[in-house]
């Protein structure tokens, strides 16, 4: 389905016409930044794309690569960097971003819209100006129009649902393998808090902000126009608006896992004289054939692959299964999501609020809000396809059938959502919304069951307790609640294994073998510290459980989590005892060895893909990774290729806010602001980091001035 061809690759145009970098400087003097005693860029300009210029000046200052990186994957043209290992990830994308239809969109923007996009391209184009030794990757010169091709994370989020094994399998002609295990062992996911004024001792709505993303994948800035803009907290690097955090009067934190938004199709085809044709209702209809040429990086230059790409009117195809092929329908609105996205960081009020978020387009995501009016609110999902509730919308459906269309869209008010819940607080967790507000929670039987997607989890069960308890809260309460160093999971893996090991006949092997892990789990608080023996004991054992169980949890669909907790054989948990045993022994000389010994935080260069090193210096991080109920999340997803674990995903940007007459904010990021090793933000958050302090945030000038580190107009 696809050809080669060899193509050499063209110089980028690197000049700027004197009028445009005249123009470029004129923006420049508009716009103020002032990086505080962090390195955290607070960016102030005239008008809103003013500040839009200055944050994406900023934000190149602090990682270009990161966000030029971005902006190549988006567009599809991934493997001209990487080379050809690429191309089926860049095909995914390309089967819904193209050139022409984001020139068309930024053709049809608003004209607010159209300026700050022109103010994204003249920023990052401006600090490619003012930096000639930074030498792009592939990005020479930042068009508009680009913006859209990343405009909300929906997109980005939602189509990595498409398996790239099953998409090369189909378009590459090779075998097709097992499914990717859609359950993974370091969980995506966050949590969000929001606190009523009737819990707090300040009489003020607290919001926490805790997205569990990998590290560095979105840094900490705060930008501000004179036409109402104030937005501060975490943005994804070549974005221009605040994805997860707060302004003067409201804030919002975003936990992904909502409602069902993604759906396959099963097509059924029919081959006439070469032309594919697929069934639906009586009758058939063309499939689409599009060619899409993928250029990839060779050690001799630049090839390229040409692939036939199929489409139904559901959606592009991107596998086959029982002799069908499978398309997937999922939200496509850069448009609009970049409105929503942007928008939301304006909204000073639940109403103003609210009203962004009826332009429905917030896909991959829950949100958790708060404001200064006192009101908290829950959003589960947002963007929700409206269907036929007795079909299976968790497996591909029919598409020959035209009963599984999606019928619209569901009003905000008909979808899971809280406002001001009687019990006085909201969680998520990426868990199930049906215990988001204790009691006060929405019923499970007032909803179809594809507007939530996830079940319970541990964190959800922690979450519950600790919140379950909550009288009086300030910002350090609300932190100490994000920290708490319980861990939920183990409350029903713990009596199994004891239960076996009891059962054990004395001769048993195990019997002598496991006595002193038995004792110390067995005496176990299951809380967890950078000193706890039986913490390092429990991970290593549920590590060693999650390998041995995850294939069969795969085959019944069911989280594997849940597996080993309800599944495992009492053999079954003594066995991965000891294999966790034998494993500790084997790369520390024991098995009681401290936690701290072993999880540890490591930032050693700016790679967007870090590698880790035992030999070299590290930090001692006590919260673990979310599998086993932590609130605060700390795991490796990176193969590990080190005696000990090295954090890169969980706990990355997080605040604790409370809103009133003036905010107050605390905040910590995983590392520093910049990816530049020779910084001195490179780490300077680190230890703070790795013992769950916080600093505070300056959202005021007044406050940002006096502790300053450097004010400058960009470019100079």
């Amino acid at each position: 389905m696809f050809v080669c061809a060899l193509a050499t690759a063209l110089p980028g145009a690197h000049a700027r016409p004197a009028s445009e970098q005249a123009r470029l400087a004129d923006s420049a003097q508009r716009v103020t930044i002032l990086r505080d005693k962090w390195g955290i860029p607070h960016v102030f300009g005239k008008t809103d794309a003013d500040a839009v210029f200055g944050l994406m000046f900023a934000q190149a200052e602090d990682d270009f690569n990161r966000v030029e990186l971005n902006y190549i994957n988006a567009l599809g043209r991934l493997a001209e960097v990487e080379g050809e290992a690429a191309i089926w990830r860049d095909l995914r994308m390309k089967m819904y971003i193209t050139p022409d239809a984001m020139k068309a969109q930024y053709a049809a923007s608003p004209a607010w819209l159209k300026k700050l996009m022109n103010a994204w391209a003249d920023g990052l184009n401006f600090y490619l100006q003012t930096h000639p030794d930074v030498k792009p990757k592939l990005i020479t010169r930042f068009e508009p129009w680009m913006a859209l091709s990343f405009s909300e994370g929906s997109i980005g989020g939602d189509i990595e649902e498409i398996d790239l094994k099953d998409l090369e399998a189909f378009y590459g002609k090779k075998p097709q393998l097992a499914r990717a295990a859609p359950f993974e062992a370091e969980p995506r996911g966050s949590n969000g808090f929001a606190i009523a004024p009737k819990l707090s001792k300040s009489g003020r709505a607290l919001l926490l902000i805790n997205p569990h993303t990998s590290f560095y994948f979105r840094p900490e800035v705060h930008v501000v126009s004179e036409q109402g803009l104030n937005a501060y907290g975490a943005v994804t690097w070549g974005q221009f608006f605040v994805y997860q955090g707060f302004n003067d009067k409201a804030g919002w934190m975003h936990t992904s896992g909502g409602g069902d938004v993604i759906d396959e199709y099963l097509e059924t085809i029919v081959d006439k004289d070469g032309k594919v044709f697929y069934k639906y209702g009586a009758g058939e209809r063309a499939m689409k054939a599009v060619a899409i040429t993928l250029p990839y990086k060779t050690p001799a230059g630049m090839a390229s692959k040409t692939v036939t790409a199929y489409f139904s009117h559901h959606g592009p195809i991107v596998r086959s299964q029982d002799g069908k092929w499978v398309a997937v329908k999922m939200m496509n609105e850069p448009l609009k999501a970049l409105t929503q996205s942007y928008s939301r960081t304006k909204a000073r009020s639940y109403q103003a609020f609210y009203q962004t978020m009826q332009l429905r387009t917030n896909s991959s995501n829950n949100t958790v809000y708060a404001d200064a009016d006192g009101n908290i609110a829950y959003f589960h999902g947002n963007f929700l396809p409206r269907r036929e509730a007795s079909f299976d919308w968790k497996h591909p459906v029919d598409g020959s059938n035209p009963a599984t269309e999606w019928r619209g869209l569901h009003d905000i008010k008909d979808t899971i959502t809280l406002f001001n819940p009687t019990n006085g607080w909201i969680q998520n967790t990426n868990n199930w919304p049906f215990r988001a507000a204790g009691a006060s929670s929405p019923r499970q039987q007032d909803y179809p069951n594809y507007m939530w997607s996830l079940p319970e989890n541990a964190r959800g069960l922690h979450a519950l307790r600790v919140l379950g308890q909550a009288s009086d809260v300030t910002l350090d309460s609300l932190i100490a609640s994000a920290y708490d160093n319980y861990l939920t999971a183990f409350e029903a893996l713990l009596p199994p294994l004891l239960a076996a090991y009891d059962a054990l006949p004395a001769q048993d092997p195990l019997k002598a073998s496991l006595a002193g892990q038995i004792a110390a789990l067995r005496g176990w608080d299951l809380r967890y510290s950078v000193t706890s023996v039986p913490t390092s004991l429990a991970v290593y054992w549920g590590q060693q459980m999650v390998a041995a169980g995850a294939a069969a949890a795969r085959a019944r669909e069911v989280p594997v989590a849940d597996y080993i907790r309800d599944r495992l054989t009492a053999q079954e948990r003594l066995q991965a005892l000891a294999r966790a045993s034998a494993r500790l022994e084997a790369d520390f000389g024991t098995w009681q060895t401290p936690w701290g010994e072993i999880n540890r935080f490591q930032r050693i260069s700016g790679d967007v893909r870090q590698q880790y090193d035992d030999a070299k210096p590290s930090l001692p991080v006590a919260f673990p990774s979310a599998v086993w109920g932590s609130l605060a999340s700390f795991g490796m997803s990176a193969p590990q290729t080190t005696k000990r674990i090295y954090g890169d995903r969980g706990n990355s940007f997080v605040a604790a806010v409370e809103f009133g007459p003036r905010v107050r904010a605390k905040s910590i990021l995983a590392g520093g602001n910049s990816s530049n090793p020779a910084s001195p933000h490179f780490a300077d958050q680190a230890l703070m980091y790795s013992r769950g302090e916080f600093k505070d945030v300056l959202f005021y000038k007044e406050d940002i001035e006096k502790n300053l580190e450097r004010k400058y107009h960009p470019g100079q």
